[in-house]
Parts: C-alpha cells; structure tokens; sequence
C-alpha cells in the first residue's frame, strides 16, 4: 500500500555538471601554481586546482579552433593563437581581449612562450618562420627564418641576459637563435625524430633535450656540444631537470650529479642520472597490470604527453593521451590530485558511498573514473584492459562491479575514511564481451551478468571479501545459462534476491528463478516490444518488472501472467534506460534523444521532460534517499539532478501569500486614494485587470482626468513601458476601451515620441493599438449617426391630448426649445454594474425616456414605447404610425450592428441641444 503522505515528483533542476574543460594540446600551470590553462576547442580554459572547477574561459569571436597559447611568467598576459592568423592578448581573469593582431605568419601558430621577464613573444608558425614580439610596444622585433617545416617548439634561454632563443623543427635540429644579431648561432643535431621539449640546469650552463626516437641527449651549451646521450626506451614526450638543492633519494637520487625525469610512451615517470645514463628510479604502477603488457600496448591509454613541473609546491604535473591530468608529490611521486578532462562517451553511471558521495563512471575506456561530488577531484582506476560497459553498485555503497569488453568481470571497493577504490574481485568466463552486470540487493552475495555470448551467469561472492586490493579474489560461477538468441543487453535482480530477469537484443525480457542450485530456471517470457530491449528493472514495492526497447516505448508487465499492463510512449527515439522513483509510483526514463523524462505509472502522462544533454543518455541513475539522480551522454557530459518539488511548492505557496497580501494593500491604498503607490503595487503584480481597476477608481475620483494625468507621469519608465502593454490588451475590449484611450491620451500628449519610441516593444504595441482604435472610431461614428435619427424621430412624434396636436401640419417643428436640453439614456443592459460584471447576457429592450419642460412648468416624464402603443390604440395617425413603425425597425438595425460587431458598450448619456434643423448634435460621452 502507498504511503498517503507521498508526494509525486513534478521536477528536477541540474545541481551539478562535469564537463569536459580539454580535449588535447598545450597544457600550461600559473606561476602561482593555482590554476591550469589548457585548450578546448575554440576556447582557452582555467581550471582551478584546488576545487577543480573552471573559473575562467576566453574564446574567440570567429569559433575557429585556439591553435596555440601562451601565458606569461607573470600571469598577467594570455595570448591565443587560432586558424584564423588571428593573435589575441586577453585579461583572463576578467574573459576580456585587450588587444588583437594579425600574425604575419602565412600559416597557424603552432607554438608560442614568453621570456622571463614577460615582454617578449616568440610564436612558431607552420610557415617555417619565428616571429618576436615586444607586447609592451606592440610591435614585432625580430623575423627569424631558416627552420624547415613545422615549428613545433619554441623557448627562451632563462638567462634574460643571454637573449637566446631555442626552435626545433621538422628536421629534428635544434636552432640556437642569438636575438641581438637575429642569426642562428647553430643547429643542434643529435635526435632522428621530433624534438618534444627542452629543460635547463639550475646555472643555465646544460640543457637535456627529448625526444620520439627514444633517447634524451645532455647539450654543453658553452661548447654547443653534446656531453652524454641517454637512451631512454620509449617515446619521450616530456623532461625535467631535478633541483639540486633538495633531497630526492626516495626517487634514487644519490649524489649531487644532474638528475632528470622522463614521461613518455609507456605511461610512468622515471629518475635518470645525466652522467652515467642509468634510470634510478622507476614509478610504480597503480594498476594490476605489469609493465610489460602496457609495452605491448602501442596504443597506450596511460601514455604521458606532457610533463610540467611546479617547483613552489615540489610537484609534477602529467597529462596523458585520454587528457587526464595528473599531480604527483615528490619526492616519493605519490599521486596527489587527478583530473578527468575529457571523458569521451559516457556508458554508465552510478552514486558510490556513504550518501552517495561519490559517483562511479564508465566511459569509452578501459579506465573507471570515480569523482568526488564534493570537489569534483578524480580517482582512476586501472584494471580492465578493454572498455567498461556497464556497471552496478551493492545496498551498502561501497561495493561496486564493473563489467567490460574484455570479457571479465570485476568488483571493487571504497574506503569510506581515505575514499580509495581498489579492486577486491575478478572473474572470467564468458566467451564475449560482457554487456550488463547486477548486484545482489539483500548483502553482497552474488552478481549477475549478460554477455554478447548470449549466455547469463551467476558468480558467487565470498562471505569474507577482502577490501585491501593487495590479494585479488576469483570469482567462481555459481550457475551458466544460454538466455537469449541475441545479445544480452541487461539483467537485473529483484528485490528479495529470488527472481532475475534478462533482456536481449531478441526483443524479449525472460524472468528467472535464482533458488535453484547451480541452475537458472525459466519462469516466463515478456513479449511485446518491436525492438530490442535496452533495459529491465524490478519495481521495488510492487510484482511488476519494466522495460525499455529500441522502439521508442518503455513497458510495464506483470510478474504473474507475464501480460504488459502499461505502455509509455513519448520518446522519438530508443529508450536506453528505465527506473523507478518516488518508491515504485513513477518511472524515469532516458533515451537516445538526449531527453529524460519523468512518468507517472497511475495516470500513464510524462510529468516533465528533462533536456540537458545532445547526445545519447546511456546513464541514469537515483539515490538511496530518492532526491538526487546522475545522467551520463554520449556528448561527455555527466549531471547530477535534484529533486526541486517541495522546493517549488514551497515558493509557489510564498508566492501566492505574497499575492493575497499585495492584494489587500492595494485595497487599502485605494481606499486611501493614494492612487500613485496603489498603480505602482498593481503594475508590479503584472496583472492587467489589476491595473484597469486602479485606472477606473482613479478617473472616477474628482477631477479624474488631471488626477490620471499626474499619476501616470509620476511613474518610472519601466512601469510606463508595462502600461503600455497593457492598454492594448484593454483597447482590444469594447467596455475598457475608454480607460485605455485615456492612458493613451497622457501618453501622446507629455511623452515626446523619439523617448517614446524607446520604450520596449513600442513600435509592436503601437501598431497593434491602430486597428482596433479605428474600430471603436467607427463604431462611435454609427452611434452618432443613430441619435440624430432618434432626434428626428422625437420631433415628428406627437403626444396623445396634446393641445397642438391636431392644428400643426406634418413639417419638423422648429421653435426654440427652453434652455434646459432633453435628456436621452441608451441603456442596452438595463442596468450598468449588471453590464460590467457579465459579459454574456442577452441585450434587454432599448429604453428612450424623454423629458420636456412643459409650457405650464411642469416636467412630465413619458416613455417613448408607452406613447408608441398608446398611439396604436388611440390615435389613428398614419404619419404617428409610420414614425413608430421607422422607430423600431432603426432599432432593431441598430442592435444588429452592435451584436454583429461584439461590442458591449453602454453609453451613459447622449445629450442632444434641440436646435432649428441646421444646428448640430454635440454628443458628450463619458
């Protein structure tokens, strides 16, 4: 039974994204040692080092891609280069180009650094050139030529006094530039194959250079010479030159000779000693793997293109060849921070932890990343040699298991004091890749998985499951079943650990009993789906299991005659994944459309669609607490969602009470007939019928026009231009038609019309205001029209018993009337609050009530109607007649055009000065 105290959730909002902030090439630390700088695209990213987040990001208004950049020693300058020939000099901190030129290369930048003293800019082009720039000056300096091909490095002596310059190109050569005479002294020659970087001695006296053809050569520079060539036995793709003032004889530094560190092809950092050529010290692998079967590997993941050092803090800074960056401490080479910055395609995704603290991320790779939600530092871990394909996490959370192409199975553990993840057990026994993996949801007794081989398999795990990661369990098979035709592409276990279910490319899902020994026996088949199924999941309250497929649907069945009891139908394209939230009742699903929605299983409607990835959702995951879940794409990007209900509730209800007491002030201000604050409150509630009340209760108060006049002029711009807005709704009703020519009127008269053709949105509501404007002109036009007929009309009727009526011809009586003018009262409603409070009552008779000042002085008030019947009886008059009859039937026309065009207006007063024939009707309306 459902708890009544359950809430549907409504919605989620991003809490958190890891995004990818490099995709390859140069890679450059702060002087101060805070911040990365490294390429993404068109854009330069800062990350800060200590939380991991990107703080800063500078791109290029063309969108081509940053070729090269520089930062200077002092941190002050960035410099980009792009495709576009275009250089660029930014204040980063504040994302601002200070300044941009063309570079006078005929082809990219391909590398760029700064002098010591952050004034002068080497940039290396594709064009076989060097340019030198003064970017204090802002000019170029020098126009080195003479390399071959590519530049590819560029660096500065750091002697500032020695005014070098050091350039490697295509033809593997070290050109040695003295700037003073822009000659190059002479080529350095000793590599085969492209120079990768350079590193100087404390006293600038001996450079080490490395390069692909797998050696490190040590440069006299006094003589130009070579002293010692060190093979290295791998692709060297970064050096450094060891401090000779501390101590590193944890790394086998034993003496005070000139040490070096490489990073290469094969993914470790070795110490070597630059006078005997020998490697002291080797780094240890975090991996199960040996070094050998890495260096079988040519396509190394763990392969390092970069190698920084950070002397301030005693670090070294590596980048490897899927764009992780690691730190290491010295002097024991300790990993200290690792950062993911780019995780390709993301294929799983699951919360890790006490309360769910970490996540755990399968991408295309056969690494793990595990991240801290906190301060989104990184762990990887090593282990499988193909890519990780699914993975599945135990009830406590800090056992996880991973499954991958490489035909294994593996499960690891998190410390929860240190956060380290090392793997505990391993199995392999299925013939092909291993595509789904599940966990056991009572304690961590067994997992399940689903391979390619079409086969299912059920390992055993041991009571007393080591957590230290130093002896490596192997897991036996408990039970082997052939399960499907096809491809199993996911397996799940039920909740009391007694069920299994399995879902294939076949299309069908199979349910599977976990009770007997050392067997899998078939319960039932769910078919019904079109396509291949993506994903099956136990509901945890309810015998209902849910799938999702390859035809766009996700599907409810029941466990007990295997019948769909519900189809959800929605996505454009498959539906990669399905789970259950809000303890059984809803359903979320992701799919190949980049979408997420939320369903809700009662009433089958998708509660909301959730869009923040471009590319295939293949994670998706929920809590343990059910107020978090974690999607991760295809387009490298994980978020992390919250569940915002409550929270929306909450500001919906704030925001209602807000209104109620915004409402009542606004009484009491108009009560008060403080009419400026009360127009002010109801323009800021946004409500246009608010406002129309306010504009009523002010043109009715005394002296309602000028009062209008000054209260709207006393507005700010802001609530004139809402205003505005808002007579054109009003002018578009007949009834409020008035107020909003009124508002107009003030308007046209005191605004100038260049000010107000600033108003936002100005020229749209004027334009909309002309037509029905006209409208309202003609409809005015026709009642006019109407009361000088009804004026006639009135002459030529005569009253019964009248003394004058039987001696005056039929001609339209034209003596002066008195001074005081009749009254005429159109009343189509009959009553005018009535009017203004229903818009759909049917038009009552048309009253005409005159009044006339009786020689005697008498007032005597006769209905037009009751002399018109009193006529049909008494008087015999054809002409009488003919008046009455020409009466109605005006009449008559006169309500057909006011229903035909839809106005409801009542006209309160039409006064009309009974004159001789050629005098006119003024006619005053209100």
């Amino acid at each position: 039974m459902a708890n009544p105290h359950l809430h549907f959730k409504t919605n989620y909002a991003v809490s958190s994204k890891i995004e990818p902030f490099y995709k390859g090439g140069k890679v450059q630390i702060s002087k101060d040692e805070k911040y990365i700088f490294c390429t993404c695209g068109s854009r330069v990213n800062v990350l800060e080092i200590t939380t991991g987040k990107v703080v800063h990001s500078v791109e290029h208004d063309d969108q081509e891609d940053i070729t090269s950049f520089a930062l200077s020693c002092d941190d002050e300058l960035l410099v980009t280069a792009s495709r576009a020939l275009l250089l660029k000099q930014w204040d980063w901190k504040q994302a601002q180009c200070t300044r941009s030129w063309r570079a006078i290369h005929n082809a990219p930048v391909a590398s760029m650094t700064f002098d010591s003293t952050s004034t002068l800019l080497a940039t290396g082009g594709c064009d076989g050139t060097i340019k030198i720039w003064d970017v204090v000056k802002q000019y170029c300096t020098h126009n080195l030529k003479g390399s071959s091909g590519v530049v590819h490095l560029v660096q500065f002596h750091p002697d500032v006094n020695r005014l070098q310059l050091f350039s490697s190109s295509l033809d593997c050569g070290i050109r040695l530039w003295d700037l003073r005479s822009s000659k190059c002294v002479c080529v350095l020659q000793s590599h085969y194959s492209a120079v990768t970087s350079l590193s100087f001695s404390p006293n600038g006296g001996t450079m080490i250079s490395s390069g692909r053809d797998k050696i490190c050569t040590v440069w006299d520079l006094k003589t130009q010479k070579a002293k010692r060539t060190v093979p290295i036995y791998e692709a060297v793709e970064g050096v450094v030159v060891l401090p000779t003032k501390k101590d590193f004889s944890q790394i086998g530094v034993k003496s005070k000779d000139l040490h070096f560190i490489t990073a290469g092809s094969k993914g470790v950092l070795r110490v070597w000693e630059a006078s005997t050529a020998q490697c002291v010290h080797t780094q240890t692998l975090p991996s199960t793997l040996s070094l050998s079967s890495e260096e079988e590997n040519e396509d190394n993941p763990r392969s390092l293109t970069y190698l920084l050092h950070l002397p301030t803090s005693s670090r070294l800074a590596t980048v490897t060849a899927e764009h992780n960056i690691l730190f290491y401490q010295l002097p024991g080479l300790t990993t200290q921070q690792q950062f993911v910055g780019y995780s390709d395609e993301v294929l799983d995704v699951k919360f890790l932890g006490k309360g769910d603290s970490h996540i755990v991320v399968a991408t295309n790779s056969c690494q793990l990343k595990v991240f801290e939600l906190l301060t989104n530092s990184c762990q990887i871990l090593y282990g499988h040699t193909d890519t990780v394909l699914s993975l599945d996490v135990f009830k406590n959370g800090r056992l996880f298991a991973s499954c991958a192409k490489d035909k294994s199975v593996r499960v690891w553990h998190l410390d929860s004091e240190s956060g380290r993840v090392c793997c505990v057990a391993q199995g392999c026994s299925h013939a092909n890749a291993v595509g789904s993996i599940t966990c056991s949801r009572l304690k961590a007794s067994f997992v399940a998985s689903g391979s390619q081989d079409c086969t299912v398999k059920v390992w055993d795990l041991p009571p007393d499951l080591p957590t230290t990661g130093d002896d490596v369990h192997q897991l036996t098979v408990r039970a082997t079943e052939k399960a499907h035709d096809k491809d199993v592409n996911s397996v799940a276990v039920s909740p009391n650990d007694k069920l299994l279910a399995s879902g294939s490319q076949d299309r069908t899902a199979k349910l599977w009993s976990l009770t007997g020994e050392g067997t899998l026996d078939l319960l039932g088949v769910f078919r019904g789906h079109r396509r291949g199924i993506w994903a099956v999941c136990f509901s945890p309250v309810d015998q209902v299991l849910a799938t999702s497929s390859a035809d766009g649907t996700a599907k409810l069945w029941s466990l007990q005659d295997f019948s769909c009891l519900k189809t959800f139908e929605g996505h454009d394209a498959s539906v990669l994944k399905v789970i259950f939230v809000s303890r059984g009742t809803q359903l979320l699903s992701s799919g190949s459309d980049g979408l997420v929605k939320l369903w809700t299983i009662k009433t089958n409607e998708c509660v909301k669609t959730l869009d923040a990835h471009q590319d295939k959702v293949w994670g998706l995951h929920s809590s343990r607490k059910d107020d978090k879940m974690v999607t991760g794409s295809a387009d490298s990007n994980i978020t992390v969602w919250v569940d915002v209900t409550e929270a929306e509730l909450a500001e919906q209800q704030a925001k209602q009470e807000d209104q109620i007491l915004k409402q009542q002030e606004l009484s009491n201000l108009l009560h008060e007939k403080k009419y400026v604050k009360a127009l002010g409150l109801a323009i800021s509630l946004d409500q246009p019928h608010t406002v129309l009340t306010v504009i009523k209760a002010i043109r009715r108060a005394d002296g309602g026009s000028k009062l209008l006049e000054e209260t709207v002029l006393t507005l700010r711009l802001d609530q004139r231009e809402s205003l505005l807005r808002f007579c054109v709704v009003w002018n578009t009703n007949a009834r409020n038609c008035l107020d909003a020519q009124a508002v107009l009127q003030v308007l046209l008269t005191h605004v100038p019309p260049e000010e107000l053709l600033q108003y936002q949105g100005a020229r749209t509501h004027l334009e909309a205001l002309i037509p029905y404007t006209e409208r309202h002109m003609q409809r005015i036009g026709r009642l006019l029209q109407a009361s000088m007929f009804l004026n006639y009309m009135w002459q030529k009727m005569r009253v019964v018993g009248a003394s004058s009526s039987t001696g005056q011809d039929e001609d339209m009586d034209t003596t002066p009337l008195d001074l005081n003018p009749p009254l005429f009262v159109i009343d189509k409603s009959g009553n005018q609050d009535k009017q203004d409070h229903s818009d759909g009552d049917e038009d009552e008779d048309q009253h005409f009530t005159v009044e006339k000042e009786e020689e005697d002085g008498e007032d005597d008030e006769v209905s037009v109607t009751k002399k018109a019947s009193d006529s049909d009886r008494g008087v015999k008059n054809g002409g009488a007649t003919n008046g009455q009859s020409d009466s109605e039937s005006e009449e008559e026309e006169v309500s057909e055009e006011e229903d035909a065009e839809g106005d409801e207006m009542t006209v309160k007063s039409v006064k009309c000065q009974l004159a001789p024939p050629k005098s006119q009707c003024q006619t005053l309306m209100s």
